[in-house]
This record gives C-alpha cells, structure tokens and sequence, in this order.
C-alpha cells in the first residue's frame, strides 16, 4: 500500500491539495496532530474540491501512534536530507508498505526523526539560493514518483468523464 505522511501541517491551502493529489493516485493520506487548521476549513475544502468522497484518510495524535499502527519502509522528504531525490529507489519490495513523510511547512520534519531514517531520507535538488519547495508540490513529485516507478497501479490511462476520443472529436 501507498501512503503520504504529512507531520504536523499548518496550511490547510496545502493539505488541501494534498487530499486531492493522494486521493486522485490512490495513494493513503495520514495526519499526524496537531494540525495547523480545522479538518473542516473552508480552504481546506475549497483546494480538496469532492475528492474528500473517495479519499482514505487517518488521523493521529502524535508520531509515536502513528508508528506503532503503521509499519513499513519510511521515506523522508527534507530539505536537510543527504541524499538526491534522482536516487530514491520507491518500488514495492516484499508487499511492504512504503510510507513518503514530510514534514510541517514552517520547520519540516523534526531532526531526531530525520536520524532515525537517515538511509531513506532525501533532497530534492534545486538552486542553493531556494531554501525550499512547497509542501503540496513536493508531495505531488514524490507521489508521481511512487506511481510511476510501481507501474501506475490501479490507474486509469485513459479520460473517463468526457471519454477517452474527446480530443479528437
């Protein structure tokens, strides 16, 4: 199984877009709190759009819960990660759950975290004067990343709603 980690987040705009990237690649969306928002929030909504009707979503009180529920391959996502993203091997290996974790907009995932995943925590490259990327896009190359290395299981190819010839109609 797939699954997003999102530790602690603030910005409801972001985790907002990031229910609708998980929910559209079929990807497990978990929280761990506290969260910066309201489940409920209007812009939380708004960037959700109604993907929030097909989306599989777990919350939790603290890190320590969540991995006590959770195990698996944990692959962190960091600023301060030593290695290049351009590595990040993310294909399934023996039914094991792989689990992508990132951390909180302000401050990222805290270091003592970062340490324990050390061989399994990336960067991803870009110019030395940007300090970071945003959480909802980082997300969303990473996630890609998992569904395109793992052959885009349980994914449709083709244009459902206006049907795979609307462009050449």
């Amino acid at each position: 199984m797939f699954n997003v980690v999102l530790y602690e987040p603030e910005i409801p705009q972001n985790t907002g877009n990031i229910m609708r990237t998980c929910a559209a690649f079929d990807i497990k969306l978990h929280l761990i709190e506290p969260l910066g928002f309201e489940l409920d929030e209007k812009h939380l909504k708004r960037a959700g759009m109604d993907y929030r009707d097909f989306l599989d979503l777990a919350i939790y009180q603290n890190f320590e819960t969540f991995k006590e529920k959770n195990k698996g391959r944990y692959v962190c996502f960091s600023r301060y990660g030593l290695k290049n993203f351009g590595e990040c091997d993310l294909k399934e290996k023996n039914d094991e759950d792989i689990y992508l974790l990132f951390g909180k907009e302000s401050t990222g995932i805290p270091r003592d975290i970062l340490r324990d995943y050390l061989d399994d925590t990336y960067r991803f490259p870009m110019i030395k004067e940007a300090r970071s990327l945003n959480l909802s896009n980082c997300v969303a190359i990473a996630a890609f990343e998992l569904v395109k290395q793992n052959g885009f299981p349980h994914l449709s190819f083709n244009e459902v709603i206006k049907g795979k010839d609307w462009i050449l109609k």
